[in-house]
């Protein structure tokens, strides 16, 4: 997966799309059931200009196939961002 992720990272374009690609690519390669992919990535804009947020971070999200239904969308989320324990 790091090298599927790195061969659409090296190019200069937006977050989204390459999370799109991504889950494209997977799609067509493996034909699988369904895809979820999610990138979180540091922009620089964000630190050095505009919000000048130091931990900025911004989180794109591609469901395809079984995840678009509710159900499983969910339980993914649930154990990819578990509960806050408090």
């Amino acid at each position: 997966m790091p090298r599927v992720v790195e061969m659409f990272a090296r190019r200069l374009q937006l977050q989204e799309r390459m999370t799109q690609e991504i889950a494209d690519f997977l799609n067509e390669l493996l034909h699988p059931q369904g895809v979820a992919v999610v990138a979180t990535g540091q922009h620089l804009c964000s630190m050095m200009r505009g919000v000048r947020k130091v931990n900025a971070r911004m989180v794109t999200q591609v469901l395809l196939g079984r995840f678009e239904e509710k159900e499983i969308s969910e339980q993914f989320f649930r154990e990819i961002y578990p509960p806050a324990r408090g």
